[in-house]
C-alpha cells in the first residue's frame, strides 16, 4: 500500500511540473493582436547578448505593451529593446543590433519603446499614450 502512496505522490508531482510550465503566460495572452515583425540576436554567447524586437500592435495600450516586453526573453548581462508600430501603418521588415535599430524614415511611427538593460532595469517609452 505504501508503494502505491508513492508512486501516486511521484505521479501528482510530476503531474503540476507539467500542469505550471504549459499553463505560463505567453505573449500570445495579450489582447493587443501583437505580430513579431522582425528579430535581431547578436551569435556572442560568451558575452552580454543583445535581443531587438521590431512588433505591430493592432489595438495599442500602454499597459498591454510594457507587458509585451516583461514577456520578452532576457540574459543576464544582456539587452533586451522592442519597438513597437502600430499594425495599419509603415513597418520595419530588419532590425539591427545597434543604432539605428531600423530605417530612421521609420522613426515617426514607432509609437512605444521597451528596453531592459544589463541589469534588468526597465524603461519604456511611449509616444501613443494610453487606450482604453
Amino acid at each position: 500500500m505504501m508503494r502505491y502512496a508513492g508512486w501516486l505522490a511521484v505521479l501528482l508531482a510530476l503531474g503540476y511540473v507539467v500542469y505550471d510550465a504549459v499553463s505560463l503566460p505567453g505573449t500570445g495572452d495579450l489582447k493587443g493582436g501583437f505580430r513579431e515583425l522582425a528579430f535581431y540576436r547578436n551569435e556572442n554567447n560568451t558575452g552580454p547578448v543583445v535581443r531587438v524586437y521590431a512588433v505591430a500592435v493592432k489595438d495599442p495600450s500602454e499597459e498591454e505593451m510594457r507587458q509585451y516586453g516583461d514577456l520578452m526573453p532576457h540574459t543576464k548581462y544582456g539587452t533586451t529593446r522592442v519597438f513597437f508600430f502600430r499594425a495599419d501603418g509603415p513597418l520595419p521588415s530588419a532590425v539591427a543590433g545597434e543604432e539605428p535599430y531600423f530605417d530612421r524614415s521609420l522613426e515617426p511611427h514607432c509609437i512605444a519603446r521597451y528596453g531592459r538593460d544589463a541589469m534588468g532595469a526597465v524603461t519604456f517609452t511611449s509616444s501613443y499614450g494610453s487606450s482604453r
